[in-house]
């Protein structure tokens, strides 16, 4: 069978790009640094950025490449026993899509509330009460919200009619959706530094604090933001990776997505703390009172602030319609590169046509999210999220890390990349791989885990952290652990 090919270099990149740069861009990066150290945070970034991020990527990318499989196929290369932790990352990446698109809904929503200006008086009355119509909590399902459901049914449309002809339609899609969102960003960020009060919200954002730094929490956020920005442990950059010639650039690829990806955020962080900056002195309080982390600083804050700007209705619905453009410009692309890291993982295993495939995963992965267009559906994706995040996708990674380090030859691997590349690594990614990386994801686990058995995550009640938590992950244990059991007695297999 015939694998699917990006029509060129600059259409896999794209991808990489927009894959990389999502939702996440926008509102974790600017809180993270602002309540990290500010301008400090820069510096742990930067060398979980060296250590961590670029390793694993290059890793990805090259197994992806080396192989031609998807995750599963591709560390079932370096031991068929391993494949198992290649659908780890892919079932990872089946949950959280589920709600991702979820986001994506409500995204939609107030797109359609710039026209009307449905948000601009009371932006948290319009998405908590309107929009998600939210239930008093997670044990109150209370029905769909109709609009929720309905831009759920948009985005998963969109996405099956981008991924039904494989790369090559993705890698036209990408050509437009991942420079709108950079030019709708350059748009707000123009906007946002022009402002009153915009260098005192871009001080509050960067201002340096160097004491933070003998915070360990500080250190977990900057690797933790670096390997969730990155899309490392989905499976999406294998597979995308898959879909190139095996004698392509790996090194040069993974080092223009890595760094496009923190150009991004740096850019979502200056338009939006130069926004709130004059949000603050509009309404004469500290940032500190109008920043916020999450879904609340897109869905509420921002549009709060958007809401503020001089010029009247046309100026805040314009500018309303610019934002949440972007959020869904941003989104789409992580959304359908976690699917078809799926549908790359099923395809490989069991054939069949990518359309077919493409349809039915993405039929499933809409019933699945169902519960999170429900009226208590915000709870279960905040519950999900975390623990799908925290532990799922770094698992991946720690084990990918693992498996390339101590089961197969890294050297071999660096040979490779470094033989069809333009720059080459030395040893010091071994060490990375081998040492570095796996050390500083099990303290991160092992941290969050400490964490989440002293304290229930988000002042839930306890039932609610065991059904919507533990049941996930121990599920994916389950799963894994019955997949690897079907290996047992296969002959490794090298790359």
């Amino acid at each position: 069978m015939q694998r699917d090919r990006w029509d060129s270099r600059t259409a896999f990149v794209l991808a990489a790009i927009g894959s990389a740069a999502g939702l996440g861009n926008a509102w974790r990066f600017p809180y993270m640094a602002y309540s990290n150290g500010g301008g400090a945070f820069l510096i742990p970034y930067f060398i979980a950025l060296l250590t961590a991020g670029i390793p694993l990527i290059v890793l990805e990318f090259s197994m992806g490449q080396s192989t031609q499989r998807g995750a599963p196929g591709a560390l079932a290369k370096a031991g068929r026993k391993f494949e198992g932790f290649g659908w780890w990352a892919v079932l990872s990446g089946t949950i959280i899509t589920s709600y991702y698109a979820g986001v994506m809904a409500w995204a939609w929503d107030f797109l359609a509330g710039s026209f009307t200006l449905g948000w601009a008086d009371d932006a948290g009355a319009f998405f908590y009460d309107e929009v998600l119509e939210i239930s008093s909590g997670p044990g109150v399902l209370g029905g769909f919200s109709t609009s929720v459901l309905i831009g759920l049914i948009i985005t998963w449309v969109v996405i099956y009619f981008i991924l039904r002809n494989g790369a090559q339609s993705v890698g036209k899609v990408v050509m437009i959706t991942v420079p709108l969102p950079i030019i709708l960003m350059g748009i707000l960020l123009i906007r946002a530094v022009t402002l009153p009060g915009a260098v005192e919200g871009l001080n509050y954002f960067l201002e340096p604090n160097f004491s933070m730094l003998s915070n360990p929490s500080v250190w977990i956020d900057a690797y933790s933001q670096v390997f969730f920005t990155l899309s490392l442990g989905f499976g999406i950059m294998i597979a995308y990776a898959s879909y190139m010639p095996e004698d392509s650039d790996i090194i040069n690829n993974a080092l223009i997505t890595v760094f496009a990806n923190s150009g991004i955020s740096f850019m979502a962080g200056i338009a939006v703390f130069g926004t709130l900056g004059y949000m603050a002195e509009t309404q004469g309080v500290a940032i500190s009172e109008v920043a916020t982390a999450g879904v609340g600083l897109a869905f509420v804050v921002y549009p709060n602030a958007i809401s503020l700007l001089p010029g009247g209705a046309f100026v805040v619905g314009l500018f309303g319609f610019v934002f949440f453009a972007m959020l869904l410009s941003l989104g789409i692309d992580s959304a359908f590169s976690i699917v078809e890291a799926g549908v790359a993982a099923l395809k490989d295993k069991w054939g069949g046509s990518k359309r077919k495939v493409t349809l039915f995963y993405s039929l499933f992965l809409f019933i699945v999210g169902l519960l999170f267009v429900t009226k208590g559906g915000l709870y279960w994706l905040d519950i999900v999220d975390h623990y799908v995040n925290t532990y799922g996708l770094v698992f991946a990674g720690l084990t990918e890390a693992i498996i390339i380090g101590w089961y197969y030859d890294t050297s071999k691997l660096r040979n490779y990349f470094n033989s069809v590349s333009e720059y080459k690594f030395g040893s010091w990614w071994d060490i990375m791989i081998k040492y570095v990386t796996p050390i500083v994801l099990t303290i991160l686990l092992v941290t969050e885990l400490i964490a989440d058995i002293g304290t229930p995550y988000g002042g839930y009640e306890l039932r609610y952290l065991v059904y919507g938590g533990w049941v996930g992950v121990i599920g994916l244990l389950i799963v894994a652990s019955y997949i690897l059991s079907r290996q047992r007695g296969v002959d490794d297999v090298d790359v």
